[in-house]
């Protein structure tokens, strides 16, 4: 099995976000919904079974775990621990009018979980090695907590979108302006 979600960094890492948000809005997300998921990031036909999704949304909070650590030493070794446990193959590959990417390859007859954590672990690896931070997180909008990824070069982000960010902002606008 091969996909391209390690490719491109952060590309591979919105299907991560996408999978942790969407398992964390809905725990008891089915099989249908979750290779719907996978097809919009441009990955392969897994034909999940509900007991792949099981194992799937089992994947996606051990992935929201990492998502939601700040500590890149912690985040490293997470990262690592999923490394050794499953492992993905990568290789260069180039598609039809495309340029070389990185994909990945898990062995012959691993779930597909296990390709999700395999590829999950080498997107991560690489976006912490390329930012030397994580470079991603959880939203501090209050009422939020969606998970996102960091792809700003200043300040580290906050929150997952412009409006949980202005309405923050807002909110503490108005607070100051009510006490003053």
């Amino acid at each position: 099995m091969s996909s391209g979600f390690a490719e491109e960094s952060p590309r591979g890492l919105y299907f991560l976000v996408d999978l942790a948000n969407l398992v964390g809005a809905d725990p008891g997300v089915g099989a249908a919904e979750l290779q719907a998921l996978v097809h919009r990031h441009g990955g392969p036909d897994l034909a999940l079974t509900e007991a792949d999704a099981r194992e799937v949304r089992a994947a996606a909070a051990t992935l929201a775990g990492i998502l939601g650590s700040t500590e890149e030493d912690r985040a490293a070794e997470a990262v690592n621990a999923l490394l050794d446990r499953y492992p993905a193959r990568p290789r260069l590959v180039r598609l039809p009018g495309r340029p070389w990417a990185l994909h990945t390859r898990t062995p012959e007859g691993a779930s597909p979980a296990d390709w999700l954590l395999g590829t999950a672990a080498l997107a991560l690896a690489l976006w912490l090695s390329e930012r030397g931070r994580c470079a991603w997180g959880r939203c501090a909008a209050p009422g939020c907590g969606r998970y996102f990824i960091d792809t700003g070069r200043r300040e580290p982000q906050r929150y997952c979108s412009t409006a949980c960010g202005t309405r923050v902002r807002v909110a503490a606008h108005r607070a100051a302006k009510r006490e003053g």
